[in-house]
């Protein structure tokens, strides 16, 4: 829309500044409370159905003014805006046909004076239900009967002389009334283990036959363990398995015994155990070492070893990284074979060997910076953190404790005493059982619950949508979301304090345009006193068969902390080619302050990472570019050879990046190059610190590091080609 000759009273409005101190302690406050327990548990409200549904308009005013802006659940910065005459029309596909209640009108400057509000069941036929004759535009709150899939508000005559401009169009009902319960039993695929309990090492070891091999089974399951004192176990963790203690604290369950991970069911390579973690335990490992050897999606949290961790398989074949938090181990940890690792927020009694790239931040006893030789990068300690969610017993009664945030962070948060934080109890969570539709897990948000899913696989046939602050969405045993028709799969409103732990989002056969988004386009709303958090939330296209997505995880709003996570366009299993699982780009941040903490993104198409918002932080960022490139052309970027892994884009004037590094194996043409591993404008505020680009046995080469920064890799004996800062 021309500026020019506008006037005032009708001068469109924008977003209040972000950063506005009252305004976001309220609404952490706001959160808090939500948090602590379900809303309108004495009635059944009615569900919001038309949120991330696909919207129709008659006009827009432009490019900017989308249909799809009116459903973002954004109620402040996107809009969808008709051209300047009467009769336009907005219409929202619901899916089905539906009970509606409630009808809400969020108006902008542009409002409708007389309008109808229609219903159709198949998109054609139209009834009118509503007829509002007096608009004077701000919010139209409409109570209404009917039933209908399609949903039109029809403009007649327009109350300004511009056109009709809606912030939010939101519609209620459902039909279904009855209010589902929280809490429950955990379902047949989670263990709980207490002391008493008759042949725990026979349960252990028939779930490790059956899960240690299934890379890309269907097999989910959490081991639990009450708080006590066990002896004489060795715990072989597979794929999708989870085992953790059911203490407030780590020392509250002792496994004299081990906890292990090794690599014998791929002859002693480590780079394929993916998806499993250990979480809130103690072990005093018999030999007075453990043994953790994982790569990718591989959590090891909240852990007290008493002796030493070595993250090799036996052998001390090949491992490619993984992941430790609020973790202490009294005795040293051995890297070996490791190629990269990131340490956070811990406490450790040593540390031997670095490969390629070894990043940690908040970590007593952690070794000094020494980059490129040892490749150590160390920072004192976390700008921002907060831990995952986890499950525990106070007494008899199972709750979510969630941990509190902390600035600055170093060592664990429950070695000096109690955690901070706040206890959730398992009544004001919805326990997702397999079998429960979409539309069932949107119910209970709606209503108000939490979310708790048990392993499991889950097929959802719309976007599951968490639009209430503070609402903990927590995953055991590796629960997986497989998006069907190209829904995206998990979407969070611009909201405070959502924790979003421990999920497999598995794309489906239909391509997404995105498979997880952390608030809509253009969210502008401050959560830097509570921060939606996303940790253990990993990402998969292809692998377990076909898969597409064009944008894997989107970040929109503001403050979000990304901690751990691994996005992967899968190069190896079932539905694997160039095109079989197409998936562009891998993690696109939008909104300002970002912080990735933990960040593995790998084999996209094109670009793996791209940042657009100010001020993102990354510390650690491991990649591999797509194997499958069937030769140079398929990568050209105009006048570029190659997308580079991780890209901030030119606009930006400050951001941050510690301990990254993007490897190229191009098997299928060895002789492709990357002008770059690493792409940023040239900027006093956009700086990195010890950065590598890796050809692995010489299959296709780099350039440079990062822009024209970084001499090239060469030959065939892998060695990386390093920059210690830059500009």
């Amino acid at each position: 829309m021309p500026s020019v000759g506008t006037p005032p009273a009708l001068r469109r409005s924008t977003p209040a500044t972000r950063r506005a101190t009252a305004g976001a302690l309220v609404s952490s406050l706001i959160g808090t409370l939500l948090a602590l327990g379900p809303a309108g548990a004495a009635h059944a409200d009615p569900v919001l159905l038309s949120q991330g549904r696909t919207a129709t308009a008659s006009s827009t005013e432009g490019a900017a003014f989308a249909p799809s802006a009116a459903v973002d659940g954004n109620l402040t910065s996107t809009r969808w805006a008709s051209q300047w005459t009467d009769n336009q029309w907005f219409q929202v596909d619901l899916g089905r046909s539906v009970d509606i209640s409630r009808i809400v009108l969020t108006w902008e400057a542009a409002y409708g004076k007389a309008y109808d509000i229609r219903l159709s069941d198949n998109g054609t036929d139209w009834r009118t239900v509503r007829s509002v004759t007096a608009g004077d535009g701000g919010t139209d709150d409409l109570t209404l009967t009917g039933t209908g899939r399609y949903v039109r508000l029809q403009g007649i005559t327009r109350g300004t002389g511009y056109g009709y401009s809606l912030w939010e169009f939101q519609v209620y009902g459902g039909g279904d009334t009855t209010q589902l319960p929280g809490g429950g039993d955990l379902g047949p695929n989670v263990h709980v283990i207490d002391p008493s309990t008759p042949d725990i090492q026979g349960k252990l070891d028939a779930v490790f036959r059956e899960q240690e091999s299934a890379q890309f089974g269907t097999g989910r399951h959490a081991f639990l363990f009450k708080p006590g004192t066990y002896n004489n176990l060795n715990a072989q963790i597979g794929f999708y398995t989870q085992i953790a203690g059911l203490g407030l604290r780590p020392d509250d369950t002792l496994i004299n015994g081990d906890v292990t991970v090794d690599a014998g069911w791929f002859n002693g390579n480590a780079t394929q155990n993916f998806w499993r973690s250990a979480e809130n335990l103690a072990v005093n490992p018999v030999n007075g070492t453990d043994r953790w050897a994982v790569s990718q999606a591989s959590s090891f949290r909240r852990m007290h070893i008493k002796g030493g961790l070595n993250l090799a398989p036996n052998g001390y074949g090949w491992a490619s990284g993984g992941y430790i938090a609020d973790s202490k181990v009294d005795g040293q940890i051995g890297n070996y074979s490791q190629q990269q690792w990131y340490t956070r927020d811990s406490s450790i009694g040593g540390w031997s060997n670095s490969v390629w790239n070894q990043v940690f931040s908040g970590v007593a006893g952690a070794p000094a910076t020494g980059f490129p030789e040892p490749r150590y990068t160390t920072l004192d300690t976390t700008p921002v953190s907060r831990e995952k969610p986890f499950l525990y017993l106070d007494g008899n009664e199972y709750k979510v404790f969630a941990p509190a945030l902390r600035t600055n962070a170093r060592g664990t948060t429950w070695e000096s005493g109690t955690p901070q934080g706040q206890s959730i109890p398992l009544s004001s969570f919805y326990v997702v059982k397999p079998g429960t539709t979409a539309a069932t897990i949107n119910q209970a948000l709606a209503q108000g619950l939490h979310l708790l899913f048990t392993p499991g696989v889950y097929h959802v046939d719309r976007t599951i949508e968490v639009n209430r602050p503070g609402t903990v969405v927590l995953g055991l045993g590796l629960a997986t979301i497989v998006p069907d028709n190209g829904v995206t799969a998990l979407r969070v409103a611009d909201v405070d304090g959502v924790r979003l732990a421990g999920l497999l989002i598995d794309a489906g056969t239909v391509n997404s345009p995105t498979l997880l988004e952390v608030g809509p386009q253009n969210a502008s709303a401050d959560h830097a006193a509570n921060p939606t958090t996303v940790q253990d939330v990993y990402i998969r296209i292809g692998g377990a068969g076909p898969g597409k997505a064009t944008t894997s995880m989107v970040v929109n709003s503001d403050d979000t902390i990304v901690d751990h996570t691994w996005v992967w366009r899968a190069d190896h299993g079932q539905g694997v080619g160039w095109d079989t699982n197409r998936a562009d780009y891998g993690v696109r941040v939008n909104g300002d302050d970002v912080l990735a903490t933990g960040l593995f993104v790998e084999h996209f198409n094109k670009y793996d990472v791209e940042w657009y918002g100010e001020r993102g932080r990354t510390i650690f960022f491991q990649n591999e570019k797509a194997y499958d490139a069937p030769n140079q052309a398929a990568i050209q970027n105009g006048g570029t050879k190659g997308y580079a892994a991780y890209r901030v884009d030119d606009a930006v004037d400050t951001h941050e990046g510690w301990g990254m590094g993007s490897y190229c194996y191009y098997n299928v043409d060895p002789t492709i190059r990357q002008d770059h591993g690493f792409k940023a404008p040239v900027k006093p505020g956009v700086k990195f610190h010890s950065l590598l680009t890796v050809s692995l046995g010489g299959n296709g080469h780099f350039n440079h590091v990062i822009n024209d920064t970084g001499a090239p890799t060469e030959g065939t004996a892998t060695v990386p080609s390093t920059v210690v800062s830059y500009p």
